[in-house]
């Protein structure tokens, strides 16, 4: 069970959408405009987000964008279909899932379900504080200059703290479990991904490029994420 907000200004897919979560036990806030989307989610951070992308005031990628400055809060996107810029814009600000509209109430519960566990899954993994507490570095990864703690969802970069999504987390931490381990889109998929849920190669990819405009702003020279074209990714240790 969590706590949603909705922010869509239109108020049937408010309402439908409202009625199926509550229906699976959430407790859903809804907006009707960017602007107070964004105050509210600032304000009274939820478990998850769902934005719509077109809504008077503030736009949901602008809601986004000044969303992820300080918050790694999980967000699905509602994009209509004919909006394919939407869908890879949204990935690029560091949108967890996208749904096309129009979508199914089933499908989008999927999502949802999806994207919680993956949060939860990042947040429990290592487990209690007191554990972390008395050997911090118990779950941590060290490859090279790069650390990942799922105990704290921390990354570091020699030591300067790079802040990811959930999604990304667990797409790097796959990555970095094998050093020079080619893994493919499916791979990463399945390592990021509800197994109920399908995702494309261009999820993926969006994904990379943006945790390495993240790395690159705390190392101009990273490039410890490679691309093998028509393979996939590894992780180069340095």
């Amino acid at each position: 069970m969590a706590d949603i907000t909705l922010v869509d200004d239109d108020e049937n897919i408010v309402a439908s959408v409202s009625l199926a979560l509550e229906s699976h036990g959430h407790t859903v806030k809804a907006y009707y405009d960017g602007a107070s989307g964004l105050a509210a989610l600032e304000s009274d951070p939820p478990d998850l987000a769902i934005l719509d992308v077109k809504m008077p005031r503030m736009d949901g990628m602008e809601v986004l964008r000044r969303l992820r400055q300080t918050s790694d809060l999980p967000v699905i996107i509602l994009t209509s279909k004919d909006e394919e810029i939407d869908e890879i814009l949204g990935f690029n600000l560091g949108a967890d899932d996208y749904m096309h509209k129009p979508f199914s109430q089933r499908l989008l519960l999927e999502r949802v379900k999806a994207v919680l566990r993956r949060a939860r899954a990042d947040e429990e993994e290592g487990g209690s504080a007191s554990t972390a507490a008395a050997d911090p570095n118990a779950k941590a990864i060290k490859r090279g200059r790069l650390t990942l703690d799922s105990a704290r969802h921390d990354c570091l970069w020699d030591g300067k703290p790079v802040r990811l999504t959930v999604t990304e987390f667990l797409l790097l931490q796959s990555l970095a479990q094998r050093p020079g381990f080619v893994k493919s889109r499916d791979n990463l998929m399945d390592a990021a991904y509800d197994d109920q849920v399908y995702v494309d190669d261009r999820t993926i990819d969006s994904h990379i490029k943006r945790m390495r405009k993240k790395f690159r702003q705390v190392d101009r020279e990273f490039d410890a994420i490679e691309t093998l074209y028509g393979v996939g990714y590894r992780y180069r240790e340095s």
